[in-house]
């Protein structure tokens, strides 16, 4: 796990005068690499490594130089991220082509099959990554991204060159030396306020983009990224009759959660596991302390009833047998860190669980190096509430077109907060119009009275088309989880998972994102995800012998946070200050906001997490536009090194 920064520039003489911009550029993203760090120049490429060693801690340095007898060094490579079957395709390559090697890492196997294989590496990588290939014989970089975007890659093109990096703010910092100028975008903003994160591959920044998830691309130098996808999510249910197939299908997936969990496990250093009162986590737990009897798992809370699971999560660490270490979170230690976790995270992100998990993340990394983590199986296996809305909708689907559409139009009248204008409002739509993935938070009809540059042609069906597109067809739920995988999954969850663990120097794993368990989550039908009591009924199936029995029909919790309360009273003057001294004039209407905060603290309407949204904005906005903000950044902190 690490951060690494690529500069491919127009000419070899560009490249050698470019090598002290990289490594200044490299500066910002310490954080994600400060065991060791280096700079390489070959050809038309500056390479640029930030490591944080993982596996095979002695060797396997970067940026990697590897080729095969008679040109070695013929390619450099950098690479972020953990490849959990490099032993496996270490020895095919070995026994097919008599491949040669000099480290016991993941890093030189990604390189050498890259060499016998191709493009087509890709396929077989199982893990999280994201890389760059540079050929010094062919003149040409290849690079990919992991099938489900576990791993960050930011990349800029400019007439004086192209830039990759693991951090948005380090293709800034490069900015001028390919020869643009970024300005903030305008659409993407309009997105994030919809959305809560702005969608791949745009960023709010309009010449920075992110390389999509699942796929590769091929660079020449003074060009054009080429980019293919590789990673296609389709989702085949299979038909399950009888209680012979659905054991049979509960223990394929109990087996492959079990091969996932092993193949996570391995690292040359200490790996914990974060824990919530929920059943993603314990399993994952549970199942990670077959490989290491000594596990630490970590939870974070809240002072606030109802919102904490830290006495559930205590009660599975006991069960499961795991040390366990507790972090609470105040009002307080949450408003004085956003700024800083703001500046880390590279481009808004309006998901409040983000803070208690950065503190988490602080205090697991005074004990251990990796963690492993329960993201990904509501996506995959059918996991949350909204998945079945079109139960409760179902009726609404009987009702003819022009009837639906006069349902909504009489939703309009309804005043905000009365109970059932919003079904009604929903009910009107079809699934295409009404479901964007897990985070709703600005209607267009709120988005107007708020953003100045509201554009009506904007809209979640532009982000949400593709998806759905390749889903035609399927079961209304299954659709759902296909979006959410490209959109909800990828822009929120995945992005805060790995921004705010690398802020601390802490890799983060997440078993069920892996290849093969998708393979088995993409063919269970629809019956054995959602049905009127439960969500995930076969992956609860599946690991009744695994979790404690407390928390198996457990409705999960995560990391919630009590901002509605907090906006209320601890934050309200806090986010009076924060919208005051925002210079978003241009973009957002002050006068507006500061109604809703109002609004909100007199118990008129919830608007807590359209005002976080806003207040996450506007301090990004302070931050990378105004530079008025400048949270102060602390050196890299990793008392673990082993």
């Amino acid at each position: 796990m690490c951060g690494l920064t690529g500069l491919v520039c127009a000419s070899e003489y560009d490249a050698e005068q470019a090598r002290p911009a990289v490594a200044s550029a490299m500066r910002c993203q310490r954080h994600r690499g400060p065991d060791e760090s280096g700079t390489w120049v070959g050809g038309q490429a500056v390479f640029g490594f930030n490591r944080l060693s993982i596996i095979d801690v002695e060797h396997s340095h970067q940026p990697l130089l590897w080729g095969p007898p008679g040109a070695e060094g013929r390619y450099a490579l950098l690479f972020n991220g953990e490849i959990y079957n490099y032993l496996e395709l270490r020895a095919e390559l070995i026994e097919r082509y008599g491949a040669r090697f000099t480290t016991d890492g993941d890093s030189e196997v990604i390189v050498a099959a890259y060499h016998y294989l191709g493009p087509s590496v890709v396929g077989r990588l199982r893990g999280m990554f994201a890389f760059l290939i540079w050929d010094n014989e062919r003149r040409v970089v290849f690079g990919a991204r992991d099938p489900f975007g576990i791993k960050p890659l930011f990349y800029a093109v400019g007439p004086r060159g192209a830039v990759f990096s693991s951090e948005k703010k380090s293709v800034l910092a490069l900015a001028n030396t390919i020869g643009i100028a970024p300005r903030m975008d305008r659409r993407a903003l309009q997105h994030y306020l919809t959305l809560q994160y702005v969608p791949e591959p745009a960023t709010l920044h309009d010449q920075v983009h992110r390389l999509e998830s699942g796929n590769s691309f091929t660079l020449v130098p003074g060009g054009q990224p080429v980019t293919e996808r590789y990673f296609a999510a389709t989702f085949r249910p299979r038909t399950v009759n009888g209680d012979v197939e659905a054991k049979r299908l509960y223990h394929e997936i109990a087996e492959v959660m079990r091969d996932s969990v092993a193949k996570h496990m391995r690292a040359d250093v200490t790996v914990g596991s974060f824990l919530s009162g929920g059943i993603d986590s314990t399993a994952i737990a549970a199942l990670a302390k077959d490989h290491n009897p000594d596990l630490i798992t970590f939870t974070t809370g809240f002072e606030r009833a109802g919102y904490s699971e830290v006495d559930v999560a205590a009660e599975s660490a006991a069960a499961i047998g795991v040390k366990h270490v507790i972090r609470t979170v105040s009002a307080d230690e949450m408003m004085e860190a956003l700024p800083l976790i703001v500046w880390y995270l590279d481009d808004p992100v309006a998901d409040p669980a983000l803070v208690p998990l950065w503190f988490i993340a602080r205090e697991a990394r005074e004990h251990v190096k990796v963690v492993l983590s329960g993201e990904g199986s509501d996506e995959l296996f059918g996991g949350y509430t909204i998945y079945r809305e079109p139960l409760s909708l179902a009726a609404f689907e009987k009702v003819p077109g022009a009837l639906r559409k006069a349902m909504g139009k009489v939703s309009t009248k309804i005043p905000e907060g009365v109970r059932g204008k919003d079904l009604l409002r929903r009910g009107a739509l079809t699934l295409e119009e009404r479901y964007y993935g897990n985070a709703r938070i600005f209607r267009d009809d709120q988005l107007r009275s708020v953003l100045r540059s509201f554009d009506p042609r904007v809209s979640h069906q532009d982000v949400t088309a593709g998806p759905y597109r390749e889903s035609a067809g399927w079961d209304p739920v299954t659709r759902m989880q296909h979006v959410d995988l490209f959109t909800w999954l990828r822009g929120d969850i995945l992005v805060k998972a790995d921004k705010v663990t690398m802020a601390n120097s802490l890799e983060l794993r997440v078993p069920f994102l892996d290849p093969e368990v998708f393979r088995v989550a993409s063919q269970i039908p629809l019956e054995q995800k959602i049905t009127k009591e439960t969500t995930k009924y076969a992956l609860r199936q599946a690991l009744r012998e695994i979790v404690p029995a407390h928390v198996l029909n457990r409705r999960k919790l995560g990391f919630p946070v009590p901002i509605r309360h907090w906006l209320r009273e601890e934050m309200h003057d806090w986010v009076l200050h924060i919208v005051r001294e925002s210079q978003t004039d241009e973009y957002i209407d002050k006068p507006a906001v500061l109604r809703m905060v109002e609004e909100h603290r007199a118990g008129t309407l919830d608007h807590s997490r359209r005002i976080w949204a806003l207040i996450v904005f506007m301090l990004w906005h302070g931050i990378f536009v105004e530079q008025r903000i400048r949270p102060v950044v602390p050196e890299p902190r990793y008392p673990v090194r082993l």
